[in-house]
């Protein structure tokens, strides 16, 4: 007598899945991926799909934080590890510019680039998005008034203001990328920003006339 088994045994592996659909939406933006793009990609009927991570939506939301615990990950241990706000925000910078032109991946930044060409029939993952952009922006802030209470910055640093600033160069750099920049190229950009940083009188920017790396450690 055959024994049958217990539930519908997996026809796929999931963390593979997640990785497949994290560089199609990565490289085609939201919008432009579709359920049967993913279920192609990932060599599955779109009913495992659905079982599996419910709807496209609910998909895209946890490819965002599989992708900000991966390759996006070079953030937060830029602002962990640097023992200094100017120091952590350069380094993010110069990682971007590593990052953003990895040779095989989709260039630039995923979080920054997935909704191009989102509609309102997208708002739910616009504002994944939008959350992640925000979250960002407030943990540079949080970092730079760290830095000014520490005396690295000077005391009328607008620190919300030079957080969206260093989020608009990383934007910046994504595009660049996405357009064909080379790692050299970004990495020096990402040089030039560091020597606008603001600095306490009689200061220097951290590092000032290093030689910009294309390919940070």
């Amino acid at each position: 007598m055959a024994v049958r088994q217990r539930g519908r045994p997996r026809s796929f592996d999931r963390e593979a899945a997640l990785e497949t659909a994290t560089l199609a939406f990565w490289e085609h933006g939201y919008e432009a991926t579709s359920v049967a793009d993913l279920t192609r990609a990932m060599g599955i009927a779109p009913p495992s799909l659905y079982a599996a991570f419910g709807n496209k939506e609910a998909l895209f939301a946890e490819v965002v934080e599989v992708y900000g615990r991966t390759y996006g990950d070079f953030v937060r241990r830029a602002l962990k590890e640097e023992p200094t706000a100017l120091g952590a925000l350069g380094r993010v910078l110069r990682e971007a510019a590593r990052e953003y032109t990895e040779p095989g991946r989709p260039t630039g930044c995923l979080t920054l680039l997935a909704a191009t060409g989102c509609t309102t029939s997208s708002a739910e993952a616009e504002e994944v998005l939008r959350a992640r952009r925000a979250a960002t922006v407030a943990a540079f802030e949080r970092r730079i008034g760290a830095g000014v209470a520490d005396g690295e910055l000077p005391p009328d640093t607008d620190a919300a203001t030079l957080a969206r600033c260093v989020v608009g160069m990383m934007q910046g750099l994504s595009q660049q990328a996405r357009d064909g920049a080379t790692r050299e190229q970004l990495a020096a950009v990402a040089a030039a920003a560091e020597r606008m940083w603001p600095v306490p009188d009689g200061g220097s920017p951290p590092e000032a006339g290093a030689a910009p790396s294309a390919d940070p450690a």
